[in-house]
């Protein structure tokens, strides 16, 4: 499994590479070096940790992000996230190194950047919290699937999504790219439907589930939504 896990993080970082530096039409663009390495080096570090603690969940994490016993609805928001993905990092690479549209001061980059690293942050504690948290809506019956309340789950609701929030507007700001910064909201608002139709789907399963939600109010942002 660790073999097919360096596969799978070699691949993805490739990939995402190109989609940076096609549309730059450059590799001399440190911003998006910084942007892979912390990507890449987070993600190896939290895969290790689940190595060690959590093989299950990391084999979960591995899996395909269409799979059985996934609802429709979760397929089509995913395929959704992965294509405006692709296209918002398209976006901030004609922007900030092809066009040199934006002009990003340095101290909001490495404010991007730290939004990185505590999106990637909020993942690991996630995934202490929730041997459950697959990237896919589905109710691992074979895991014997339970409802998270510990941890970040103690705050909101969708502790993940919400790390995602600093990931979406770190990324811009990493990047140097405005257009990319007001593109961030359609992810956003993506992961807050689901968010939704994921809460719906957990309490059609688990009875302790609407107790849970009412005792957390907020779903992505404490004292917000």
């Amino acid at each position: 499994m660790i073999a097919r896990g360096v596969v799978q993080a070699l691949a993805g970082l490739a990939v995402m590479a190109a989609m940076l530096f096609a549309p730059a039409g450059t590799v001399a663009w440190p911003q998006a070096w910084v942007f892979l390495a912390e990507i890449g080096g987070c993600g190896w570090a939290i895969g290790i940790w689940l190595a060690r603690h959590d093989p299950g969940l990391l084999a979960e994490r591995m899996a395909s992000p269409f799979q059985r016993g996934q609802p429709l609805w979760d397929q089509v928001l995913v395929a959704a996230i992965i294509a405006c993905l692709f296209a918002w990092l398209a976006v901030m690479a004609l922007d900030a190194a092809r066009w040199h549209l934006s002009h990003i001061p340095l101290w909001a980059q490495a404010l991007g950047a730290a939004g990185i690293l505590v999106s990637m942050v909020v993942n690991w504690l996630v995934f202490r919290a929730n041997s459950y948290a697959a990237p896919v809506v589905r109710i691992q019956e074979e895991r014997g699937h339970r409802v998270a309340t510990g941890g970040p789950y103690r705050y909101v609701r969708h502790p993940m999504y919400g790390g995602m929030i600093f990931f979406a507007l770190g990324t811009p700001l990493l990047l140097g790219s405005w257009y990319g910064l007001a593109l961030a909201p359609v992810v956003i608002v993506i992961l807050a439907v689901r968010a939704v139709l994921e809460e719906r789907a957990l309490a059609a399963r688990f009875a302790d589930y609407a107790a849970y939600a009412a005792r957390v109010r907020y779903r992505l942002i404490p004292m917000l939504w």
